[in-house]
């Protein structure tokens, strides 16, 4: 149970770090960027991968079921 928190915190701080550096990276659109080469920047910067990671995290530990114990007399 504790490490269900812990990864559960783990995947939301990186879901919230990856989309910061998202948020900020839309002033590329101000300098001329195109969407095509704002999201092959996005893919380069390994902030951005975070948020991937930190979905990936959270889906997995909201989607795992869990061990069912055996009771035994």
């Amino acid at each position: 149970m504790v490490s269900k928190v812990f990864f559960f915190i783990l995947g939301f701080l990186l879901m919230t770090y990856g989309f910061y550096y998202l948020i900020i990276y839309i002033n590329l659109f101000s300098f001329g960027y195109t969407f095509d080469e704002y999201f092959s920047y996005l893919v380069t910067r390994y902030e951005c991968w975070s948020l991937i990671i930190g979905i990936i995290i959270e889906l997995i530990i909201v989607f795992r079921k869990e061990k069912k114990s055996v009771k035994r007399l």
